[in-house]
Formats: structure tokens, C-alpha cells, sequence
């Protein structure tokens, strides 16, 4: 009898102790094409959105830039070393020494918030076109979410 008082009140403490451990969550990755005014759409239609991004595609002499709008959200973690990487994998780069952009983030007491992280100018041309791509949560040197595109 006492020996299952004694599992159960294990397993109430570690289960109190894993909620209070830190975490964090990926929602949602939008990658942008942007024109030489770095604009993403020409209105806040999702409808234009989507038909700008497919003539951005289709004429890649008016891109002038990528933006990856990221959606993500973190609680009990240390806001001063929190980060979101973006690794790319362009026609010039491999998966093995990916094209990085990296931001420091801080996280918000209510629900999720959005970063922007841009690749634009030089760089982007330098790059050539992309391929694939993975963004992740970290915080500090521990990596607490990430999500990828079908390719990586």
C-alpha cells in the first residue's frame, strides 16, 4: 500500500515539475517573395497575396528580396537568450553549410507572436533561388521547436 502512495505522489511530482519546464512552439511559416518597394502584396487580400507571389515566381527579375513571417510562442523560458533561425537552401548552398538568419526574439505574455526575418539586396542575389528551409525555436543552445519545408 505504501509503495503505491509513494509511485503516485512520484509521478504527480514529476509531472508538476515537467509543466513548469520551459517550452516553446513553431506555429506557422510563411515564406514572401518581395518586389524592389518590399512589398509582399499589392493589398491585404489573401487572394492578391497569393496572386502577386505567383508573378513574383513566374518573373524572378522583379524579386528583389525574402521575408519568412514566422509564427511561434514560448512560456517559462529565458527571454534575454530566446531566438528564432532560419536556414536556407538555395541553388548556390547545400543542407550541409545552409545560407543562416538568425533573430533574437521575446516572448509575449498572451498567445503567440509573429517575427520577420529578411533576406534582401545582395545577399539575396548571391543566393539564388530557394530550394528549401527549416526555422527553429532556440533558446539559448537548446533547441525547442522547428519546423521544415517538404524539401529539407
Amino acid at each position: 500500500m505504501r509503495s503505491g502512495w509513494f509511485m503516485m505522489i512520484a509521478m504527480c511530482l514529476h509531472l508538476c515539475i515537467g509543466a513548469w519546464a520551459g517550452s516553446g512552439r513553431v506555429i506557422k511559416v510563411l515564406p514572401h517573395l518581395l518586389d524592389a518597394k518590399g512589398r509582399h502584396a499589392l493589398s491585404p487580400s489573401l487572394y492578391d497575396r497569393d496572386a502577386y507571389q505567383a508573378e513574383l515566381r513566374a518573373n524572378p527579375d522583379l524579386c528583389h528580396g525574402l521575408r519568412f513571417d514566422v509564427q511561434w510562442k514560448a512560456r517559462r523560458v529565458d527571454a534575454e537568450t530566446l531566438s528564432i533561425k532560419v536556414e536556407l537552401v538555395t541553388s548556390e548552398t547545400t543542407r550541409d553549410k545552409p545560407l543562416v538568419l538568425q533573430q533574437a526574439v521575446k516572448p509575449s505574455w498572451l498567445g503567440s507572436r509573429w517575427a520577420k526575418l529578411v533576406l534582401d539586396g545582395g545577399e539575396f542575389k548571391q543566393a539564388g533561388g530557394l530550394v528549401a528551409w527549416k526555422v527553429s525555436l532556440w533558446e539559448g543552445e537548446t533547441l525547442l521547436d522547428s519546423e521544415q519545408s517538404f524539401l529539407w
